[in-house]
């Protein structure tokens, strides 16, 4: 073989492991990336669901007791870590509002629907 030969196999292993490195690197970039976006949009979410509540004159403090009971009667023993509330649904009257609040607890992540009834918000069946 002659030495130009080699040098052009050294130099297409050379690159050949770079692109690879580089793919890579993408991959695990884009992966991290991914789930920082997914949390960014869970966030703005439920900033967003707050913002419709409050703008609504929905009492956040009794949507969050409502959740906490309908997940005590489901889940009596887990205990809560976190509440979010995900969708608020307001149609005409009280008694069709909806809001639907995402548990996170020992267990795992649930989601209750809750709904209005004679004022009081209560968990859907």
């Amino acid at each position: 073989m002659s030495v130009i030969a080699i040098v052009l196999v050294v130099l297409a292993a050379l690159v050949l492991l770079l692109l690879i490195g580089g793919f890579v690197a993408a991959r695990r970039r884009s992966d991290a990336l991914a789930g920082r976006l997914l949390r960014d949009v869970a966030s703005a979410n439920e900033a967003l669901a707050a913002a419709r509540a409050e703008d609504r004159g929905w009492d956040r403090d009794s949507i969050d007791a409502a959740a906490r009971a309908a997940h005590r009667a489901r889940h009596a023993d887990a205990a809560i870590i976190a509440l979010h509330l995900v969708q608020v649904v307001d149609r005409p009257g009280t008694d069709d509002d909806e809001a639907i609040v995402h548990v996170i607890d020992g267990t795992g992540e649930h989601e209750i629907h809750l709904g209005r009834s004679g004022g009081e918000w209560v968990a859907k069946a």
